[in-house]
């Protein structure tokens, strides 16, 4: 299989992280790609740089007030006297339909959901390359692969089309799919990271070219808190297009593959033709966000599964934090999946 990713990735290195009231170092660290790549060359994988694609296919997922915002805030920020290395939003509204404000401090607060997601001088370049490896990837797949792996960091599935949020800045998987679409296929994402992609929800949540499935720990005591719930189905033309299936915190590998079926089933009701799996390896039992019990055999098992489908897949790295087991866990992601 081939996997991308782009040196670049690793400017983005963010220090603030707020957990409980309390200050520590953030996840979001370029030492993941060391342990990513790692498990990707284990599996047999040899990584090479993405093409640049410009930000047409970003724009046609975020707006361009957006990205002008995450391409320029940081420079704009650092002017302001006092202000702290990184972009962090001290406001946030409780509406984004009335005014765009001027100020950095407040263009950060519409534009920021948490505190998670700090801006730095390097942040832009590290996203938009790893969208770039996304869109390469799926170039791969386009061009007859069965399958491809984007090693993208920063994640994406918390951003929305123009909000940042838990370590996410460009929705590399909503990026993807739509270029799949642009393409004449028919797409569904499946997130199996162990938090809800509520961004890549809210992108598609009013449509219906693309089927959003997601399984991930119950949000009622669990990040992102407020989406990710059984009941949210999708609106408008999108209503039946989105699927959410919640599982208890401490989810193991029987639980989570009886789920994962049919989530499969749903994929294929679909009439899908080709697949992009949202990877998070966060659901892993020694994983620091303690979600699931997904052992590094179960993600082996969870890929064969996804194989059995039969469907030409690019597979975009989300979360997966570190530990001993970070890299051991994609190396069995990829192998089974080839396995499957």
């Amino acid at each position: 299989m081939k996997a991308v990713f782009d040196e670049r990735q690793r400017a983005h290195d963010p220090k603030h992280f707020m957990a409980n009231g309390r200050l520590s170092a953030n996840p979001e660290q370029p030492q993941r790609i060391e342990e990513l790549s790692r498990g990707a060359r284990a599996a047999g994988c040899d990584l090479i740089a993405p093409t640049d694609h410009g930000l047409g296919p970003v724009a046609e997922i975020h707006s361009p007030e957006y990205l002008t915002f995450l391409e320029t805030i940081h420079a704009r920020w650092i002017r302001t006297e006092g202000a702290s290395d990184e972009v962090i939003p001290n406001i946030h509204p409780d509406r984004r339909t009335v005014s765009y404000p001027k100020s950095a401090t407040g263009q950060s607060g519409f534009h920021q959901a948490d505190t998670s997601c700090p801006i730095a001088a390097g942040t832009w370049q590290s996203a938009y390359w790893s969208a770039q490896s996304a869109l390469t990837a799926t170039d791969i797949v386009l061009a007859g692969e069965s399958a491809a792996y984007a090693l993208c960091r920063p994640p994406g599935h918390h951003a929305y089309g123009d909000l940042a949020g838990g370590f996410c800045f460009l929705n590399n998987s909503a990026i993807a799919a739509q270029a799949l679409l642009r393409a004449g296929r028919r797409p569904a994402i499946l997130d199996v990271d162990v938090h809800h992609g509520n961004g890549t929800q809210g992108i598609f949540y009013h449509r219906r070219d693309v089927l959003t499935v997601s399984i991930h720990a119950d949000p009622a005591r669990f990040y992102p808190f407020f989406w990710g719930h059984a009941q949210e189905r999708g609106e408008g033309e999108g209503m039946g297009y989105n699927l959410n299936l919640p599982l208890p915190r401490g989810t193991g590998d029987a639980d989570y593959l009886a789920t994962l079926y049919p989530a499969l089933s749903r994929i294929r009701s679909f009439g899908a033709d080709v697949l992009v799996v949202a990877l998070g390896l966060d659901a892993h039992e020694n994983d620091p966000f303690h979600g699931f019990k997904v052992t590094t055999p179960g993600f082996a098992k969870i890929a064969g599964a996804i194989a059995g489908m039969d469907l030409p897949t690019v597979i975009v790295q989300e979360g997966g934090y570190l530990s001993s087991d970070l890299g051991d866990n994609l190396t069995s992601f990829l192998k089974g999946y080839e396995a499957g």
